[in-house]
């Protein structure tokens, strides 16, 4: 353990070479990985590219007989650009994006113990444990996270007469209620429904309702009574009495970030991003645990994770395990977290974060990420499921709820069973 711990403190120098027992230094010629990844930057200047290339840089001076190619690509692309190279013949050996049930199903993975050191799989956060495992093994490792937190204007609290936020539904309702009479032309809680991301939404109500999306053996439970009493409230008490927008199946989460960052919206559930659009829009935003059914329940929060993925087909596992030791290590994680305000998912960088002083702005959803609920990531039909989830859940808030979340459930279990006998 000491040992592995000296190696891990020395991986950005060329001690490292020898004594430490780094893997891929063999008699040949230098191993190339390729490595494919999302970009997370929203222009060329802040690119994933720029991260990437420090990384890779560092990494092969220490490591002279391991290089790396990395292509970025946009998440638009990132999934099909992957598809495409495995059917010609031409696997990455890393890819880090949004999920990996699939390809583990496919068996092109390898188990993220068998490309891990010891200390760092040991030091990811517990909570991504079980969302990284496809039937019991674990074949995700998380790269980047976020949670979910409670919003609310603190302008629009005071013109409505509202002293601090509010910490259940019933509270919700009785404020959306004062602020729908009181503050003329704001939309008292947005509740996007829309197909952007109508999954989110859904997943923070039904978990603060005390249902699920799936259950522990990750069966869907989308139509459990649980739920259907959640869409009902919803129903009742913010779409029937005007306290959200007319038609949330319809609304986006963007159009629901723009509204709070003009003032339009007084309540809504977010995550990081929100912060600088609020503070560009002049808005006095406060946070708070998402509002839950019942007062004495835990509270809940949403998380979400992009993850890393080794494949088997070119064997460079030796390799890869080198490189994705070094990859995790704490300074470069947080360069990454730093850098696009993510949450982190190794304990060291949480330690770092929590304790800076620097990152006050996230320290609602660093407290919360440790109780996060994920989407059933280990399912490979969870991308299908996903997508129909988008598309049909608002709907649940405009009738009778059972009998579309009971079309939704049907659905989600046969995909699921039809991935797992492939």
């Amino acid at each position: 353990m000491l040992k592995s711990r000296l190696c891990a403190a020395l991986a950005t120098s060329t001690l490292l070479l020898s004594g430490c027992g780094t893997l891929g230094l063999g008699s040949g010629g230098p191993v190339t990985l390729k490595l494919v990844a999302a970009d997370y930057g929203d222009s060329e200047a802040n690119s994933s590219t720029h991260y990437w290339d420090d990384v890779v840089s560092r990494f092969e001076a220490a490591n002279p007989k391991i290089k790396v190619d990395v292509q970025v690509f946009s998440w638009t692309d990132i999934d099909a650009k992957v598809a495409a190279m495995i059917k010609a013949g031409h696997s990455p050996d890393i890819v880090q994006t949004g999920g990996f049930a699939d390809k583990a199903q496919a068996n092109e993975l390898y188990p993220a113990r068998e490309v891990l050191s010891m200390d760092t799989e040991a030091n990811f956060l517990n909570v991504f444990d079980q969302a990284g495992q496809v039937l019991g093994t674990q074949y995700g490792m998380p790269f980047v996270s976020s949670s979910r937190t409670f919003f609310y204007n603190k302008a629009i609290f005071q013109q409505a007469g509202i002293s601090q936020p509010p910490a259940t539904w019933a509270d919700l309702k009785t404020d959306a209620d004062l602020i729908r009479t009181k503050v003329p032309g704001v939309t008292p809680y947005a509740l996007p429904l829309g197909p952007e991301e109508a999954q989110a939404e859904s997943m923070m109500w039904i978990n603060s309702g005390g249902g699920q999306l799936s259950d522990d053996a990750g069966n869907y439970a989308v139509n459990s009574s649980q739920n259907v009493n959640t869409f009902n409230w919803l129903r009742a008490n913010l779409v029937d009495s005007h306290d959200t927008y007319p038609d949330p199946s319809v609304v986006d989460r963007t159009k629901a970030f723009a509204d709070f960052a003009a003032g339009k919206v007084a309540m809504l559930n977010g995550h990081p991003t929100l912060i600088q659009a609020a503070l560009k829009g002049n808005i006095g935003y406060g946070t708070a645990p998402i509002p839950r059914k019942d007062a004495a329940a835990k509270p809940t929060t949403l998380g979400v994770a992009d993850w890393m993925m080794a494949f088997t087909a070119n064997g460079h596992r030796d390799q890869i395990r080198t490189f994705l030791n070094f990859a995790y290590l704490k300074q470069n994680m947080l360069k990454l977290d730093e850098t696009y305000n993510f949450l982190p998912v190794t304990q060291d960088s949480l330690q770092d974060m929590t304790s800076s002083g620097k990152h006050n702005d996230l320290k609602p959803f660093l407290d919360a990420l440790p109780n996060a609920s994920f989407y059933p990531y280990g399912d490979p039909a969870w991308d299908t499921v996903s997508t129909r989830l988008k598309k049909d859940i608002g709907k649940a808030v405009k009738g009778d709820p059972s009998q579309q979340l009971g079309a939704l459930e049907q659905y989600a279990t046969a995909e699921a069973k039809s991935a797992r006998q492939q």
